[in-house]
């Protein structure tokens, strides 16, 4: 069934949890990591807009220029600075920054499953709804690309391909999402497979989408 905003909702009131990492499919990389090691706070925006065809979520593409992940597709988002007072208005002022996303013009609905990243972040995502007025003004200095993709597609598990590649000698595995030749994996379709599993668990407790 289409997600609705009502499940998105239910699943946002639920609150954020432990979530997922980068080490799901690679539990022997966490043996390597230092004891009691302390990530730092990141957050992002999971923006999803209304259209005709139902919802979509606003993804980037990273400049390719960047020091770090260029080229990648990510939620807009970053690090929590000092000067933030919540994780939710960082990343609000990094979409603002990213793609002239205007907090105005997203109604939060709430945190969802947190993610740790092999870079030693804990990444908490925002779900919001987009006004469908919004047009989209991206950085030249962060951004490459801002593109949407149906919420229904990312939420089917037949999307949720497996791909790897060599990591300091190891196989390393991780989600995949190729999309109209975009490739949506790593951290990014993590967050989407648990978003897509709270949404499941929601359906299968008979709260899904009516």
């Amino acid at each position: 069934m289409p997600v609705s905003e009502d499940d998105l909702r239910r699943v946002a009131r639920g609150g954020g949890r432990a979530g997922s990492s980068d080490y799901d499919l690679n539990p022997e990389l966490r043996d390597a990591l230092p004891p009691r090691r302390k990530l730092r706070p990141a957050a992002v925006l999971c923006p999803l807009v209304r259209r005709p065809q139902g919802l979509h979520v606003i993804l980037t593409r990273r400049a390719d220029h960047l020091r770090h992940h260029p080229g990648q597709v990510a939620f807009p988002g970053g690090k929590v600075e000092p000067n933030d007072p919540s994780p939710a208005a960082a990343a609000l002022r990094e979409a603002q920054e990213e793609i002239g996303l205007d907090p105005a013009m997203v109604e939060l609905l709430g945190a969802i499953d947190g993610h740790e990243t092999v870079t030693g972040f804990l990444v908490t995502p925002w779900l919001g709804l987009v006004d469908p007025a919004f047009s989209p003004r991206p950085d030249p200095s962060e951004v490459a690309e801002v593109f949407e993709v149906p919420l229904d597609w990312l939420m089917d598990p037949a999307n949720h391909a497996r791909g790897w590649r060599e990591w300091n000698g190891q196989r390393r595995w991780y989600y995949e999402m190729p999309w109209r030749g975009r490739r949506i994996w790593g951290a990014t379709a993590r967050m989407l497979v648990g978003l897509s599993a709270r949404l499941a668990a929601l359906d299968g407790a008979g709260g899904g989408a009516a």
